[in-house]
């Protein structure tokens, strides 16, 4: 057996390891002298307090300070604590029964200490509940004034790296950086002013006619584009002194031919037209409208139409509110033009813009219609499918090639109630009559389809209009003749063209009103540009508003132009019943001319000559104005039987 160990000499163990390491990090708060109270040792809860007390006392004293340095910067000044003795005396401490302290060691502090437990305040802070930095906080904001902005935040990062400065060091300082900001924010305004009163200089003639020996930089040319539009937006103040308005209009027409690549006339043209719109115009032209097709009605409905080319793999969504059988395709996996739905007559690609003349035209069941221009026949199976393969709907145009067409897709999308013949519509009045309703689709410069043909840019001039001009006036007074007046249910004739310019619009609607009993009537279609009253020189008809007008920019469909006139007689005005070789025939010799200046009347020795051999007095016959021998018991009148020996039928 071992030897017993005597109890009384075991030595005392100290504390553990893990006691050792567990060091209080407020202790340092604490002095030696402070341990005790009223010559009693402090148990841990006793000194817990105590620090509490303490750490109290330091950021009452920190408030104070920081006060009396705001009171120094706004230049006033409060009354400090008295001192004595060169030192400054500190407040009572409380002990733990809230009765003043006595120890003889607070109250001899040094200033020393006082600067030393200030310097340690941050540190310190770190200890503190979470209102205290709330306290802190306000205590920032009563400093830096109510008015300041976010950008003290700044300041107050600065002052975390000074903490050795004093609070009025540390507010000057701020006062400083505030300074310098406002100062480096108004030279920058001032820049920017000096900049923005710069005023655009139109190039020299030198350097026209150096930019003119060589490609044109379309960078510079589409600044220089703004750079006057601007000016001419504020002229009075933003132009160059001894330049007039017409100098800025001639040098914005020279770049934007340039940077278009327009003809000098068209541009002149468009932008009277647009003036303040122009640039949006011209680069709604160099993009293509979205790809649209029309659904078949006859053969199926648009939905289950747009469920089966979505599964072929097609992105599409409805045109628009406005219509309840178009379809506008984003893209498509496979060709649009040879699916099975488009063989078997389930739809038919047709721009937006076409749909518009047709549900202006609202044809009805059992009406007989008559479509005078309608090659390719996009409109003309329109038609027959809101006529429901009911009624008759004849369908003519002047150029025999272009009539297939429209038989291939009559065939094609099911129609049976169309007549398609090929004629000249200027005189188609001649041949049939009492129709209830007539679309006129004229023939055009084009001048809103240029993303389509880019060549109308630089080919069309003045006489082009003017020709286009004279052929639609003779066809819109032949296609009203060819209307009934006494029809119940129609006496409406539908006008469009693919173009935007006046000539060819509200100048060819007005001469109808002054040579036939119509009046306009609103197209029911409840979007779309107001046509043109008072257009520069011309004054047209007031009832010229009812018609419409829709822009590659502002519609995104092709530019068109709308009218549905409505046929209250069927005498013509000013003349006999029996005459009708009032239509206008004749081309402009000069540019500068009118077309109503240089038509002249057909002479009646002319029409004598074509009754007698049987055919329509035409001034330019052409080898198209032929019946086919498949057509030689065509009927066009409901009860009446007219039978119509064309130059090319056989008697």
């Amino acid at each position: 057996m071992g030897r017993i160990k005597d109890p009384s000499e075991r030595t005392k163990s100290g504390p553990g390891k893990r006691t050792r390491k567990q060091k209080d990090p407020k202790c340092k708060i604490l002095k030696d002298e402070e341990t005790s109270f009223k010559g009693k040792k402090l148990g841990g809860h006793m000194k817990k307090r105590l620090r509490q007390r303490m750490v109290k006392e330091q950021e009452a004293k920190k408030k104070q300070m920081l006060a009396q340095s705001k009171d120094v910067v706004k230049g006033k000044k409060k009354n400090l604590p008295e001192k004595e003795n060169g030192k400054r005396q500190k407040k009572p401490f409380l002990g733990s029964d809230g009765d003043e302290d006595d120890s003889d060691d607070s109250d001899n502090q040094d200033d020393d200490d006082v600067e030393m437990e200030e310097m340690n305040s941050d540190s310190d802070d770190k200890i503190t509940d979470n209102d205290d930095d709330d306290d802190d906080d306000k205590m920032k904001d009563d400093f830096t004034g109510a008015d300041d902005d976010s950008s003290d935040d700044d300041d107050d990062d600065d002052d975390d790296d000074d903490d050795d400065l004093l609070p009025v060091e540390k507010a000057a300082k701020k006062l400083a950086n505030r300074q310098k900001k406002e100062t480096d924010a108004s030279e920058k305004e001032l820049q920017t002013n000096i900049a923005n009163t710069e005023k655009f200089v139109l190039p020299s003639g030198q350097e026209i006619e150096k930019d003119s020996h060589q490609a044109p930089d379309l960078t510079i040319l589409n600044q220089r584009i703004a750079d006057i539009m601007d000016v001419l937006g504020d002229f009075k103040n933003r132009r160059e002194e001894g330049k007039s308005r017409p100098d800025y209009v001639k040098q914005l027409k020279t770049d934007l031919c340039s940077y278009y690549n327009y003809n000098d006339y068209m541009m002149g043209k468009f932008m009277n037209l647009f003036p303040l719109e122009i640039k949006e115009f011209l680069e709604a032209n160099e993009v293509q409208r979205p790809v649209t097709i029309r659904t078949n009605t006859l053969k199926t409905r648009r939905r289950d139409l747009a469920q089966s080319l979505i599964n072929r793999g097609v992105n599409l969504d409805p045109i628009g509110k406005w219509s309840k059988v178009g379809l506008v395709v984003y893209d498509s996996q496979v060709p649009l033009g040879a699916t099975p739905e488009y063989l078997a007559g389930h739809y038919l690609i047709q721009g937006g813009a076409s749909f518009l003349p047709v549900m202006a035209l609202a044809p009805q069941e059992n009406e007989k219609i008559l479509d005078m221009c309608s090659a390719p026949g996009g409109k003309t199976t329109h038609i027959a499918s809101l006529m429901r393969n009911t009624g008759l709907l004849v369908a003519n145009d002047a150029n025999a090639d272009r009539a297939k067409a429209v038989v291939g897709n009559l065939h094609r999308m099911g129609v049976i109630n169309t007549v398609v013949c090929s004629y000249d519509g200027r005189g188609f009045h001649e041949l049939s009559k009492g129709f209830d309703r007539v679309l006129l689709d004229a023939p055009c410069t084009g001048t809103g389809v240029i993303s389509k043909d880019p060549e109308v840019k630089v080919n069309k001039t003045h006489d082009d209009f003017m020709k286009c001009s004279a052929i639609q006036k003779a066809l819109l007074l032949s296609a009203i003749d060819c209307c009934s007046a006494k029809s119940k249910t129609g006496g409406y004739i539908v006008y469009c063209t693919c173009s935007v310019s006046i000539e060819e619009n509200e100048w060819v609607i007005d001469y109808a009103l002054k040579k036939r009993n119509v009046k306009i009537v609103p197209t029911g279609l409840d979007f779309g540009v107001d046509g043109f009253v008072n257009f520069r020189q011309h004054r047209f008809h007031p009832s010229l508003k009812l018609t419409k007008r829709f822009y590659p920019h502002t519609h995104n469909l092709d530019g068109f132009f709308i009218c549905k006139l409505k046929k209250i007689s069927d005498k013509i005005p000013g003349d006999a019943a029996s005459k009708v070789e009032d239509i206008p025939f004749g081309i402009p010799d000069e540019p500068g001319a009118t077309s109503d200046e240089k038509e002249q009347p057909q002479k009646s020795a002319n029409k004598r000559n074509s009754a007698k051999k049987g055919q329509p007095h035409f001034k330019n016959k052409t080898k198209s104005n032929k019946f086919n021998k498949s057509n030689k018991s065509s009927k066009f009148s409901g009860n009446k039987k007219q039978s119509y020996q064309g130059k090319g039928r056989n008697k």
